[in-house]
């Protein structure tokens, strides 16, 4: 009974590593964003809330595994590889259960999408299933997103600004500027880890033959990169605030830059020093996501 009991927590725990859970507030902080945003001028709808946050979780961690199965398939992941969950090259789980796993989870989204469509708008679909093609084209398909340079942007359109815009536009109808110019640099933190992601992988998708922008340009100019985008984040939400856009509660941002400059600090040190910066990184989004939440309350109290 014991030995039956420990499999089960060990079975717990590589599917809790597959998910990849240091990576799903990327899409958490989306949702909440863009229903906090929505909270200023309608009542919530709890439910369409939490269809909207389960749908998401549910096609990011598909992703993962999509992502995991045919990196595999193509021999890229080896059981020294980094970042992964290793549920196949470490602890023998077949690669077909991984596969089925990852469309048994785009069934539940595909049933959230469809109540939330019925509560909203049947066009919520066509970027729904756009997002969901995108997920599995991301490292399926005869030429894989993850393979070519384009994979920040998609991931920080998909991932940052369509989940915040949908999950506003389920709650009002509606799109608004102040929608689009709140999700552009969530856009950027979400583009941020999976650039993060892809200059720690330099050496490992060059042998792959990957041709990732952190490839093309060389690590100096991705992790160069990688600082652009953190500041032009920061300096995203300081400009709308000069401007009237938004209020100065939300300058409350700033309590969260010291995890980018570690993130930073981190890439140009030592190897050592890169799951600092891989963690750094992936908190910038989690925190400066919540702190924006938190500045988006505040306005509206204060209104």
């Amino acid at each position: 009974m014991e030995n039956v009991t420990k499999e089960v927590q060990s079975t717990r725990k590589v599917l809790w590593q597959l998910t990849r859970p240091h990576t799903l507030t990327a899409s958490f902080v989306p949702v909440l964003i863009g229903t906090v945003l929505a909270m200023q001028s309608v009542n919530l709808n709890i439910s369409l809330f939490i269809a909207m946050l389960l749908a998401c979780l549910f096609i990011q961690i598909a992703t993962n595994l999509f992502n995991e199965y045919y990196d595999f398939i193509r021999g890229l992941d080896t059981e020294d590889s980094v970042g992964i969950g290793g549920a196949i090259v470490r602890h023998g789980m077949k690669p077909k259960t991984v596969l089925q796993l990852a469309l048994f989870l785009y069934g539940i989204s595909l049933v959230l999408g469809i109540y939330i469509c019925a509560s909203s708008s049947w066009w919520i679909a066509l970027i729904g299933l756009f997002g969901m093609a995108i997920g599995y084209l991301y490292t399926g398909g005869p030429l894989p997103i993850a393979y070519t340079p384009f994979g920040e942007i998609f991931s920080g359109i998909c991932m940052g600004s369509l989940f915040i815009l949908i999950s506003f536009y389920i709650q009002t109808n509606n799109i608004t500027v102040e929608s689009i110019l709140i999700s552009i640099p969530i856009a950027f933190l979400v583009g941020g880890i999976n650039l993060a992601n892809n200059i720690r992988d330099i050496e490992e998708d060059t042998l792959g033959g990957r041709k990732t922008i952190a490839i093309l340009i060389g690590f100096d100019k991705a992790v160069a990169l990688l600082g652009a985008l953190f500041t032009l984040s920061y300096l995203w939400i300081i400009v709308l605030i000069l401007f009237g856009s938004l209020s100065p509660w939300l300058l409350i941002i700033l309590l969260s830059i010291k995890k980018p400059i570690q993130a930073i600090k981190g890439f140009k040190g030592d190897k050592s020093q890169t799951p600092v910066a891989m963690k750094s990184t992936a908190l910038t989004n989690t925190i400066f996501g919540f702190l924006l939440c938190i500045g988006l309350l505040l306005q509206y109290i204060s209104s």
